[in-house]
């Protein structure tokens, strides 16, 4: 099975191993970008046959462009999302474009009869505001927005990924939607783009986090999330699914302890202590921007990803392949300076 697809934001992270697992089997691929200025760097580090890949100009919070890209193609990944390094002022600057940008998605999907619409959501969708009574959560689980703690990021994934599933239930006539929900995000690198999951990796390296709080993640592969995407995008009969994309829960300690014990030198500067909680709030005092980080100390969001691979034969890297691999390519790159 082939044909053409649609991922859009194809200068992003995920959608760049997506883009080249789809066109290795044989797909053509159009792609969404904010500016054709980008298309010759992204092909570049993109490195596939220029002839299945055409890039189109468009926006999550604009229509024009969007028809174009969506022409033929009867697969769409919609993987564009706003996902900031910083925290922004209000949760509108997150929620409104992911919302807007995915129902922009589905609606220019329809009217040029897309078969199949694979959403990129997040566990950021799923595990917060539960408190810390829960340690394990899998496609039931919704975050809880009624909790004033959650953060503009997991509210921005979460009202994207309902709002979606309302309109396709109410709109999306014989459409099939799929979304998939990974956990941080780690791997090789294919630009200099760095999201937040890499520049933690980079700051560990660097010795710019002194002592690792008490916080963690799901870990999983840039190459897995991709694969499971492809496998959404192509398995037979899925219609209104969601799958966990995420692998072991690990602490910032249990990063930090898996470069210092594969990088030799190279991870000199690599923190070995754990922060004291009563340190974190401190900073967080004159450092407003480690209040999110405050509000996650102790608490275990771990994702289960047994149905993903169950119904789509799907498997993924153990965690510290994935964390090994950033590590390399940012020293590769000279991104890191030890």
């Amino acid at each position: 099975m082939a044909g053409t697809a649609l991922v859009t934001g194809g200068s992003g992270y995920i959608a760049g191993f997506l883009i080249r697992q789809l066109i290795d089997n044989g797909w053509t691929v159009n792609t969404t970008v904010r500016s054709l200025k980008r298309e010759d760097e992204v092909r570049g580090w993109l490195n596939v046959d220029k002839g299945k890949l055409r890039f189109f100009a468009a926006d999550l919070e604009r229509d024009a462009g969007w028809a174009e890209a969506m022409a033929e193609c009867s697969h769409v990944a919609h993987v564009a999302s706003p996902f900031p390094l910083g925290v922004p002022k209000h949760a509108d600057e997150l929620v409104v474009p992911a919302r807007e940008g995915a129902l922009r998605a589905l609606r220019f999907a329809k009217a040029a009869g897309v078969r199949r619409f694979v959403l990129t959501s997040s566990m950021a969708a799923i595990a917060y505001g539960h408190g810390k009574g829960r340690e394990l959560y899998d496609e039931a689980d919704w975050t809880n927005l009624d909790n004033p703690a959650v953060m503009p990021y997991p509210r921005s994934k979460t009202v994207a990924e309902r709002a979606a599933r309302n309109w396709v239930a109410a709109e999306g006539g014989g459409m099939e939607f799929a979304s998939v929900n990974p956990a941080a995000v780690f791997g090789p690198l294919l630009s200099d783009d760095l999201l937040t999951s890499i520049e933690l990796v980079k700051q560990l390296l660097e010795g710019k986090v002194p002592m690792c709080p008490d916080i963690g993640f799901g870990i999983i592969d840039v190459r897995d999330v991709a694969d499971l995407h492809y496998r959404a995008l192509t398995a037979p009969a899925i219609r209104d699914e969601r799958y966990v994309c995420s692998g072991p829960f690990l602490k910032m300690i249990d990063v930090a302890n898996i470069l210092t014990a594969n990088l030799g030198d190279k991870a000199r500067k690599v923190p070995t202590r754990k922060m004291p909680d009563w340190l974190l709030k401190l900073l967080a005092l004159v450092r407003p921007e480690l209040k999110q980080l405050v509000a996650e100390l102790g608490n275990v969001r771990g994702g289960d990803s047994r149905h993903a691979m169950a119904t789509l034969g799907w498997t993924m890297r153990p965690p510290e392949e994935a964390i090994l691999a950033t590590a390399h390519s940012l020293i590769e790159r000279g991104i890191v300076k030890l």
